[in-house]
């Protein structure tokens, strides 16, 4: 397993134009985010790198978003995705848009999210996944320095593990596009549909929505001990033999 963080440089994509496949990627997570905005409560949404910020949520019920990117002229504010200029625990909801793919420190990320997020507050995360046809053409020479296949690639349960440890509840896992073919894609989604979860781990893309807990996960046992034994009360018994 290679480990999270890199030293490499990675090149960090601004736009689904930047990508290959970029706009079916990006309508596929449009669809699937359509139906989780209107669950989303609160007063500011975080909208983390730039194919964030090019994602529509019109819908939803937290009205002050904030696109924060370096290049994307959507952009609201302008900084890094390592030190966010907000206070801790302000932000309601966060989406990162393929943001773990090309990051040279996803724990460090992760951790400056979860600071600004609140409790009980909502972390969307989409990526594509190793195990998969779009991972398997980054061993391609001709391919693993272009986008998308130089990103780093994450499988969905070890970034379900990273979240653990950060105590979310991952709320939903879904996993889709077993063939990641553009052309002929309406025979491809109904294939896909057929197999039903068969194949699921093998597909490219994931769209993950935790919830930020406050109390473990996992509840924490007590140590039960006897309690100590009466002492007897042959003390007042003698002091009051010898008034007698």
């Amino acid at each position: 397993m290679k480990p999270a963080r890199s030293e490499k440089k990675i090149e960090k994509p601004h736009s689904w134009s930047q990508l290959k496949n970029g706009q079916w990627v990006s309508e596929s997570i449009q669809t699937r985010l359509d139906e989780w905005c209107p669950k989303l409560f609160g007063y500011h949404m975080l909208k983390l790198g730039g194919l964030s910020c090019e994602l529509a949520s019109c819908n939803c019920n937290i009205q002050h978003q904030v696109h924060l990117d370096i290049e994307n002229p959507l952009h609201t504010v302008i900084a890094d995705g390592f030190d966010l200029p907000f206070f801790e625990k302000s932000i309601d909801a966060a989406i990162l848009a393929h943001q773990l793919d090309y990051c040279n420190d996803p724990h460090r990320m992760l951790r400056e999210v979860d600071r600004v997020l609140i409790d009980d507050g909502y972390m969307i995360i989409t990526g594509f996944n190793p195990i998969s046809f779009t991972g398997l053409a980054s061993f391609m020479p001709w391919r693993k320095n272009n986008l998308p296949w130089s990103g780093r690639m994450f499988t969905p349960n070890r970034i379900k593990d990273w979240l653990g440890l950060l105590n979310y509840q991952v709320i939903e896992c879904e996993q889709y596009a077993l063939f990641p073919m553009q052309k002929y894609r309406t025979f491809w989604t109904w294939l896909e549909n057929s197999r039903g979860d068969v194949g699921s781990t093998f597909c490219s893309l994931y769209f993950i929505v935790a919830r930020k807990r406050t109390y473990p996960l996992k509840p924490i046992k007590p140590h039960w001990r006897l309690k100590r034994r009466l002492s007897p009360v042959g003390v007042n018994y003698r002091i009051k033999h010898q008034e007698k």
